[in-house]
């Protein structure tokens, strides 16, 4: 049986830290850093992407009774169209660095690069399936920005955003089109300014 990630791996403050959002055309991107407790492992964390919607509704709340620290970030829309998704995406996870309660000793990042902090950092390339305390901040990440995009979907209806959380699926570039964009679209991404470049 698969019970996720080796928490022999978790070592003391140590940080992980995780984005979701990314690529979606609305919304902001959501960040989270966590650090275990290797006294207290949580059992089945990994990849937000790999586990169901209900066990990431379970683990989110596991997460934040048995880590000694969490916290959950943002950069706005106005943000990524100002700064572009790259740099709002490393502001929004040094955001979620800054405040932790508990100053990590070391602060490892999902993905290639790493935000400018504080603390020592280093990136990790698929950091969400191999790292305990980056799966954790993958999970609290995607809950708390799915939550998000439920509440966006009852004030822009149409769109169908509660399903694809943003993402540009058919449905969504096909909406956009009838629609035209809201104020949550980012500007910045091609099938939104295209639309806007049209509408000029």
């Amino acid at each position: 049986m698969q019970l996720g990630l080796d928490f022999s791996l978790v070592e003391d403050l140590v940080a992980g830290v995780d984005e979701v959002g990314r690529g979606p055309l609305c919304g902001a991107v959501v960040t989270a850093a966590v650090i275990l407790d290797p006294r207290r492992p949580i059992l089945g964390l990994n990849d937000s992407k790999k586990l169901s919607e209900a066990r990431r509704e379970t683990l989110f709340d596991e997460i934040r009774e048995k880590a000694l620290a969490w916290y959950i970030a943002r950069a706005e829309v106005e943000e990524i169209d100002r700064l572009n998704i790259l740099h709002a995406t490393l502001l929004a996870m040094r955001r979620a660095v800054e405040g932790l309660s508990i100053t990590p000793k070391l602060a490892l990042i999902d993905g290639n690069r790493c935000p400018q902090l504080a603390v020592p950092s280093a990136a990790v390339i698929k950091g969400d399936s191999q790292v305990p305390a980056i799966a954790a901040a993958s999970i609290l990440a995607k809950v708390s920005r799915d939550r998000e995009m439920l509440v966006l979907d009852a004030q822009y209806p149409g769109y169908g955003i509660a399903g694809h959380k943003g993402y540009p699926t058919p449905l969504h570039l096909e909406a956009l089109q009838r629609l035209g964009p809201t104020p949550i679209h980012r500007r910045s991404f091609a099938p939104v300014r295209k639309l806007l470049e049209f509408q000029d």
